[in-house]
């Protein structure tokens, strides 16, 4: 994903704010309140009936140069020299602007005539998507204000990772949003066939209390988090990129250099949890040998993350902005050398090294290839669950639906399509040229381009080539194909939950606390104070709820 700059972890630090939007502004009165309270459970493998049939991909679609394991998507080394032509007819009538709110990460886009991409897309389009673009970093406070406003627009984007930690989020979907099921289920998603050609499982994650409510936007590979690396400074530095935990930390301590204001690491907690196989599962959820649930704080493996961590932090290997919390920008310590390790999501990585390489010669950031801290066969978190929804606002009339979706099926034309290439690139001569190995955007392109009709849209998941890093694709798909091999497997696969309320507001703060505790503003010894709390605030309610959950699904 092109905007996987931010995480799930900062998201969830700033979430705070849209859980009490949401929950305090009256949003879901009368919805269903003692079930969202309590949490509730939806069986994906009986909603076979509302989903859409599968349809093929356009006529004259290229096939893959790697062919990947799944969930990690299928992957081209190089642009095809022909492109078809999607979708047949204008899907827009030319009428009202359609509003669109979506996240993005870095200086904000141009908005209206002033932005050429948005102009010549919204020529094909016929009617004109007008979008409100919000920065990513802020994004939940945005999301939660709407909501709870119930002030939402034509469509809405909302995060796959925002959308666990949001309370009764599933009352707000039936409340606010369109029920998509007369429109795409069954044979009816025939009148979009791009729509048709996302995968089953992206479909199923897109319903709420059983009904289809949104269009996926599929994930092209399923690691929420990946150590990248400055494979070039390690490298004058005759270093390679650790193969365990002592290795990690040795070279922490020989790149860290405080004279010359450098230090080894970001925040990469995530990472070390996941070197020490702490669970993933659900944010963090696995069973015991006894057969019942266990969050990630009550388990040995994260107790040992969190004393790494904390001894980082101690040693000062931690850059002091990011030990500071003073809102330090971690890509921008990466980019400028002034830390060599930096936890992010994969979508980090062809975007900076396609920009840095020309900023600095010989920039090369990789990833460190995944293991565990007492040797053996390393754990990897994921999960195939969408990127993205996008949500229609409830009430627009059955024409105004209609259209929407036209337009939403005409962004979602996959790669080896016009649609797909003016959608990702713009016009040519404008915001990209054309060379010999494929479309390169330009400086317009990139300062115009912020994935805005990306965010509205699912696509069929590809890695596309990229003629500025032509490594790229090869290399992460090596990269992700290995480490596919050690995905965490979910006991609860199949089984989606809207989460206690209760359980979802003490997340945060116990988030909180644990940051304090790594960082050394609280003694290591608090870690059960904080578990005990977190168990009484939620913890314990939530595990009855998956607890019960397997045993009326026969597990």
């Amino acid at each position: 994903m092109d905007t996987g700059a931010t995480s799930r972890r900062t998201f969830l630090r700033l979430v705070g704010y849209s859980v009490t939007a949401a929950a305090g502004a009256g949003l879901l009165g009368g919805c269903g309140d003692k079930a969202a309270e309590g949490g509730a459970t939806q069986k994906l493998d009986a909603l076979a009936g509302v989903l859409p049939e599968a349809g093929p991909l356009p006529a004259g679609i290229p096939t893959p140069d790697i062919v990947s394991t799944r969930p990690v998507a299928d992957g081209y080394t190089r642009f095809p020299g022909t492109l078809v032509d999607a979708v047949a007819q204008q899907p827009g009538a030319g009428g009202k602007p359609i509003s669109a709110m979506t996240p993005a990460w870095g200086p904000a886009p141009p908005s209206g005539a002033d932005n050429g991409y948005l102009t010549a897309v919204n020529a094909k389009l016929g009617t004109p998507v007008e979008f409100s673009v919000q920065d990513g970093n802020t994004y939940a406070e945005k999301l939660g204000a709407v909501l709870g406003a119930r002030d939402v627009p034509d469509l809405l984007c909302v995060p796959g990772w925002e959308v666990s930690k949001l309370a009764r989020f599933g009352d707000a979907v039936q409340a606010l949003f369109e029920d998509l099921t007369p429109f795409l289920a069954g044979s009816a998603v025939k009148a979009y066939p791009m729509l048709a050609t996302l995968p089953a499982g992206a479909w199923r994650n897109a319903c709420w209390n059983e009904r289809l409510m949104a269009v996926p936007n599929p994930t092209d590979n399923p690691f929420p988090f990946v150590l990248f690396y400055r494979k070039d400074l390690l490298g004058k530095a005759s270093l390679g990129p650790p193969t365990s935990l002592a290795e990690l930390h040795a070279t922490g301590k020989a790149v860290t250099d405080e004279r010359k204001g450098v230090w080894a690491f970001d925040n990469i907690f995530a990472m070390v949890q996941m070197f020490h196989k702490a669970p993933g599962s659900k944010d963090g959820w696995r069973l015991k040998s006894d057969g019942t649930p266990e969050f990630k704080y009550e388990t040995q493996e994260f107790r040992q993350a969190a004393e790494f961590m904390a001894k980082l932090y101690a040693e000062g290997l931690v850059h002091p902005d990011v030990v500071a919390s003073r809102g330090a920008d971690a890509k921008q310590l990466l980019q400028s050398g002034k830390i060599l390790f930096k936890q992010d999501g994969m979508g980090m990585w062809q975007p900076m090294q396609a920009e840095q390489q020309n900023v600095t010669p010989g920039f090369d950031v990789a990833p460190v290839p995944l293991f565990a801290a007492g040797g053996g066969t390393p754990l990897a978190w994921g999960d195939d669950e969408p990127i993205s929804y996008t949500f229609v606002k409830k009430g627009l009339g059955k024409e105004r639906v209609e259209e929407i979706l036209r337009v939403v099926n005409w962004c979602s034309a996959p790669f080896g399509t016009n649609e797909f290439n003016l959608r990702e690139f713009g016009a040519e001569g404008k915001q990209h040229t054309r060379g010999p190995d494929g479309p390169v955007k330009t400086d317009l392109g990139f300062k115009e381009i912020q994935n805005q009709y990306f965010f509205i849209s699912g696509r069929s998941p590809v890695v596309q080539p990229t003629p500025q890093t032509p490594k790229y694709v090869p290399d992460m798909l090596a990269y992700a194909n290995a480490t596919v091999t050690n995905l965490e497997k979910d006991p609860w696969d199949g089984l989606k939950f809207e989460m206690p309320a209760k359980y979802k507001a003490g997340l945060v703060p116990s988030e909180d606390q644990i940051n304090d505790i790594l960082r050394g503003r609280r003694p290591l010894s608090e870690l059960d104070a904080v578990v005990k709390e977190w168990r009484a605030n939620g913890g314990d309610e939530a595990r009855e709820l998956l607890g019960k959950a397997l045993a009326d699904a026969g597990r």
